[in-house]
């Protein structure tokens, strides 16, 4: 009697398991088709168009701008902004509406996808310094995880602002600038790029041609600060063409880490239908190191890059030859610390660079060498919107500027 006691304890044990085993599945699915339908209802309010996802990106592409990739719809509309006030110490204070952009994406089928980027600049009035311009408008073909193809025109693939310079991912009111004058942020060029993922390994790629820079400009052979931003020749109309190499590789196989590298190199003079002024042998070398880690409330990221211009001689016996520098950025959200939903981070930045570091005659190196400090606060009312305080301590051969600035951004 006990025996059989005990075997239908088993049974009924069993049976017990089997039924939770079975009712934990239903209600995994169940929780799935909520979150689907709840993904069609958001969906139909707001005429079909997907919703941002500040958790999805691309290759390597802010949120905003891999909308289009993760998109139930065709049609994808997106974009970003960011507004800012500053009042430096040794000036008036001034407000901008520094940047408002939209995407817009279209796929025509499941391997064939465009992307575009429009900005519209200081508020895009031309007789204030404002611009409209497409900074990348491309067709993707989606051959396979590991291999794809890109041709347009579209972001060159170094540093971490470029291609990531949605306000939400970075903490300061203003893009290091770094990432402004040695990478020339942004940076977007007419070129076709081949890029994929190898998820086993955790490396990403992107590989190709772009149009290259033309540093034989005046910022060059005076010398002065913009000489490699001065270089961009964009979207403008019947640009003149020169291939020039760019490369990018980066590790995401730890959770929470990317790190990698990228490289460029090609002719420094890209003039179109001027022979007289027109220089060969000058080539330009860019490269730079780079990181970015998250781990609960910390966070750093930072990079170090080097330009080289090799026959600098042949513009000015004392034009540039080198620019380097790096920073690193660090922030802790506070947001658990107060027990509150909000992310809250409190960063710090260091950059140190020189974009005139050496000049064919060796004059005036020290002339543009800067070292700049900035602490600040962000505070996300929502994953897609933030407002930053920052206060910038500015050296430039020390020649001091200190900046306090507020600024609002978001991705949409």
């Amino acid at each position: 009697m006990k025996k059989l006691t005990t075997a239908l304890s088993l049974v009924a044990v069993m049976a017990i398991s089997t039924q939770a085993a079975t009712l934990e599945e239903r209600v995994k699915a169940l929780e799935e088709q909520n979150t689907v339908l709840t993904e069609e209802v958001l969906a139909s309010q707001s005429a079909g168009f997907t919703l941002v996802d500040s958790e999805k990106t691309f290759n390597g592409m802010g949120p905003a701008a891999s909308k289009v990739y993760f998109s139930d719809n065709p049609l994808s509309i997106g974009g970003y902004g960011e507004m800012f006030y500053a009042n430096p110490d040794n000036g008036d204070d001034f407000a901008d509406v520094y940047r408002f952009i939209t995407y817009f994406g279209y796929k025509f089928n499941d391997w064939v996808v465009l992307n575009a980027e429009i900005e519209f600049e200081h508020g895009a009035n031309a007789d204030k310094g404002g611009e409209v311009v497409v900074e990348f408008l491309y067709l993707d073909f989606l051959l396979s995880n590991e291999f794809s193809l890109r041709a347009g025109h579209v972001l060159v693939p170094m540093g971490l602002i470029n291609l990531r310079h949605e306000p939400t991912l970075f903490n300061t009111v203003q893009r290091p600038e770094i990432e402004r004058q040695l990478i020339p942020s942004t940076w977007h060029e007419n070129g076709v790029l081949a890029y994929g993922r190898f998820d086993d390994l955790g490396i990403e790629y992107t590989a190709g041609i772009v149009n290259a820079l033309n540093v034989n400009n005046s910022k060059t052979t005076t010398p002065k600060t913009g000489w490699i931003r001065s270089g961009r020749l964009g979207s403008s109309k019947n640009a003149s063409f020169e291939p020039a190499f760019v490369g990018r590789v980066d590790y995401t196989g730890v959770n929470g880490l990317i790190m990698g590298a990228s490289a460029y190199y090609g002719e420094g003079s890209n003039l179109k239908n001027d022979d007289a002024n027109d220089v060969d042998g000058l080539t330009t070398a860019m490269f730079d190191i780079h990181a970015r880690y998250e781990n609960g409330p910390l966070a750093a990221y930072g990079l170090y890059t080097q330009t080289t211009l090799d026959g600098a001689e042949k513009l000015s016996s004392n034009a540039a030859e080198k620019a380097s520098g790096y920073y690193g950025n660090i922030s802790y959200d506070l947001g658990g610390l107060l027990g509150v939903e909000y992310k809250m981070p409190v960063f710090a930045q260091y950059e140190n660079y020189n974009p005139v570091e050496k000049t064919v005659d060796g004059q005036n190196e020290d002339a543009f060498e800067t070292e700049t400090v900035t602490i600040g606060f962000n505070f996300f009312p929502t994953k897609q919107t933030v407002i930053k305080v920052d206060y910038e301590m500015n050296d430039v051969n020390s020649q001091e500027t200190n900046t306090l600035s507020v600024g609002l951004g978001f991705i949409f």
